[in-house]
């Protein structure tokens, strides 16, 4: 992960990702659209990369809603595929879900 433009946190930041969803590895290029301190939730619009190639937009909203000492992260994904013969982009899901248990495991540790 690389900041490209902007400070990190920052509405207007650009942020640029190397992963691997798969099995190959992919980019990404993200502005952050919205951040919510109160909702807990931030929003990133792709503006380059692999997905690029499949969406005509791509935007992810990440929010943590928080009860006690548990926390439910919900994903939500808008996007406009480029043609209908585009597949829903549910392997992505499963790979940010997985994501987020991995950050789980790491902060339970």
């Amino acid at each position: 992960v690389d900041l490209h433009d902007g400070d990190w946190g920052t509405v207007g930041s650009v942020i640029f990702w190397n992963y691997t969803h798969d099995g190959k590895e992919k980019v990404a290029k993200e502005i952050i659209e919205a951040i919510d301190e109160a909702k807990k939730s931030i929003t990133f619009k792709v503006i380059e990369g692999d997905l690029m190639e499949l969406y005509k937009t791509f935007i992810v909203t990440v929010h943590v809603d928080t009860h006690g000492e548990s926390n439910l992260v919900t994903w939500t994904f808008k996007y406009e595929k480029l043609n209908e013969n585009i597949p829903d982009p549910n392997t992505l899901m499963d790979f940010c879900l997985n994501v987020t248990k991995d950050i789980e495991t790491h902060h339970l540790k």
